[in-house]
């Protein structure tokens, strides 16, 4: 089944050497990672401690479709096309920043920006060494992102190409490199990034047809949840105790007491590793000096809790069951019967707008809270405020994800001799002080804010409706029902094709019809809340207005929330009301959203 099985780096993958090309095949889904995806291996790769070692990837499946090996060895691509398509668009982005900073090379980094152009194309004729599908001109985008990026390629004109994800990648990581190499845009830290992608780790799987290739995905994705840190974390603590033997703490103990600590985190393994990560960051400075670790990341959690346990056991342990019962109400873990207040709220709207980097400090300040002289009232006003610079940094993308640890562990720092309201307000402050300006949120509010960022969206639009909610209207906009919300995003003019004549005739015909969806569709002044109604989508403006259900209660816009009332009044609904809509919204988001 399996012809070869090579554990080598992206350089020698994508060797300038030798004609391998990779190729996905048509019947693959289209590309689909998101802005979520493409962060976490930008950080991944410069958070990597040993990166002479490399970054661990993951495995990709290949079957060798070679016609003529004197032009080119055809690798059609089974498994990690998203990974092996986003990491050549990073070069491509890498390459972008380099050549246009060709005055600061010297000859050897010269030598290496050549040796990048051959990882991405072939010569003679010029061709892509990765070559996505077609379907949503995948692969039309990606010739113009070579383009892009400076490389004399043919590449197709395709309309609104930087709405399509695999533009909006590449501008994605131009804009994350720019930021790395600071305010003197240096090379220097672009090329240590280069080097850190050319050292990244694969293991590619070479099978000889279709057959054993999904033979080979099925077995690899069906074997279970293989071990993890958290799990080697887990025999660490039983092996230490079971070798030591501290008074009071056998193997069953801790093995009782790790039972309870799982209790606290919930079952999911993402959680349980972010308290593990958080737990370090937090304390670091209370914990053993361990080399060359500046944060905890998940290359390193095992090296970090090795020394750690190895250090003090017990009083350890207990902490970390302390800081466990914390996390707790951090991440809403909490029984369907225990009493919730103001700061659990403002714990989950935290959560809603993807605030789990600053976790830590939460920690923090609650494990010291009497000691700094914090209410629940107070940490509340500090989580609001994480909340207002999370809305704003999840749109705007400033600062970069790969600061926000150390910039949490810095204010932790900062306000560890301190108490009391002097702490809120220097959150504020340090928030203040790096986040985008009002210029650039609003900005990104009267944009195509849903495809930036949908759940953050979602988060600003329930904020506005409820903003508008009193005792007697209030209507609770995330009760779930099963794992779907009950409430949901609506967009007013259609996002899908086939729009009905109604729309076509209102927006001015089928070609100004489509140009209006593309640059309006996603944006503030045509989103909405609805009842959750698969049905409601492509039907007309006014059909969506007065849907009904079969209980005869309103399911579209007159569903009684003041966030549509404008949108009831209209009597049309065009660019021009979208255009009005969106500025009157993002004003008001300004003002919900301070630092």
């Amino acid at each position: 089944m399996i012809k070869s099985v090579a554990n080598d780096p992206v350089h020698k993958l994508l060797s300038g050497e030798d004609t391998v090309v990779y190729e996905i095949p048509k019947y693959q889904r289209e590309y689909a990672w998101t802005r979520q995806q493409w962060d976490e291996l930008f950080d991944d790769l410069l958070e990597e401690d040993d990166a002479a070692a490399g970054h661990f990837l993951g495995t990709i499946i290949c079957i060798n479709r070679t016609s003529n090996a004197t032009k080119e060895n055809v690798l059609e691509l089974v498994d990690g096309q998203q990974r092996l398509t986003t990491l050549s668009i990073l070069m491509a982005a890498i390459f972008a920043f380099l050549t246009s900073h060709a005055d600061q090379l010297d000859e050897d980094d010269r030598i290496d920006v050549n040796n990048l152009r051959r990882q991405l194309i072939l010569k003679d004729p010029i061709r892509p060494r990765v070559r996505p599908q077609a379907q949503n001109n995948n692969n039309a985008d990606y010739l113009n992102v070579l383009k892009a990026a400076g490389i004399e390629i043919k590449a197709p004109v395709v309309k609104f190409l930087g709405n399509r994800r695999i533009m909006k990648a590449y501008n994605h990581f131009s804009n994350l490199i720019a930021q790395h190499a600071g305010p003197y845009t240096s090379v220097g830290p672009v090329l240590d990034l280069l080097d850190r992608v050319k050292r990244a780790i694969l293991v590619k799987l070479e099978v000889e047809s279709t057959s054993d290739a999904f033979t080979l995905f099925e077995s690899l994705n069906n074997r279970g949840i293989p071990l993890t840190p958290i799990d080697i974390i887990k025999n660490s603590l039983l092996a230490a105790a079971d070798k030591k033997r501290p008074k009071g703490l056998s193997a069953d103990h801790v093995f009782q007491q790790w039972n309870e600590l799982l209790r606290d985190l919930g079952d999911h393994y993402k959680i349980q590793e972010r308290f593990f990560r958080h737990y370090y960051n937090a304390f670091k400075d209370e914990l053993p000096s361990i080399p060359k670790v500046q944060v905890a990341t998940r290359s390193n959690l095992i090296k970090i809790y090795d020394r750690v346990i190895e250090a003090d056991l017990e009083s350890r342990l207990d902490d970390i069951l302390l800081c466990g019962g914390l996390y707790r109400r951090i991440v809403g873990n909490l029984d369907a019967d225990e009493a919730t207040d103001s700061f659990d709220d403002a714990l989950a709207n935290l959560a809603r707008v993807q605030g789990s980097p600053s976790e830590a400090l939460l920690l923090y300040l609650m494990a010291y809270r009497d000691t700094r002289e914090l209410s629940d009232e107070l940490l509340t006003e500090v989580t609001e405020i994480l909340t207002s610079f999370f809305v704003r940094r999840n749109l705007t993308g400033n600062p970069a994800s790969n600061l926000l640890q150390r910039l949490f562990m810095s204010i932790i720092a900062e306000v560890s001799g301190m108490t009391g309201q002097r702490i809120v307000e220097t959150v504020r402050k340090r928030l203040r002080k790096v986040v985008s300006d009002d210029a650039a949120f609003h900005a990104k509010l009267t944009g195509p804010l849903y495809n930036e960022n949908a759940d953050v969206t979602r988060y600003i639009l329930v904020a506005l409706a409820q903003d508008a909610m009193t005792k007697e209207t209030y209507t609770d906009l995330w009760e779930r029902e099963g794992k779907n919300y009950k409430w949901t995003i609506e967009h007013i003019l259609p996002q899908g094709p086939g729009l009905p004549k109604e729309w076509l005739t209102m927006l001015g015909g089928a070609e100004a019809a489509s140009t209006t969806q593309q640059q309006h569709v996603h944006r503030l002044g045509n989103l909405t809340i609805t009842g959750y109604n698969s049905t409601l989508s492509n039907r007309s403006f006014p059909a969506k207005k007065d849907r009904k259900d079969i209980k005869g209660k309103y399911v579209g816009f007159k569903n009684g929330l003041d966030l549509n009332a404008d949108v009831v009044a209209a009597s049309k609904w065009t660019a021009i009301e979208i255009d009005t809509r969106t500025e009157k919204l993002a004003k008001r988001v300004l003002e919900l959203f301070p630092l």
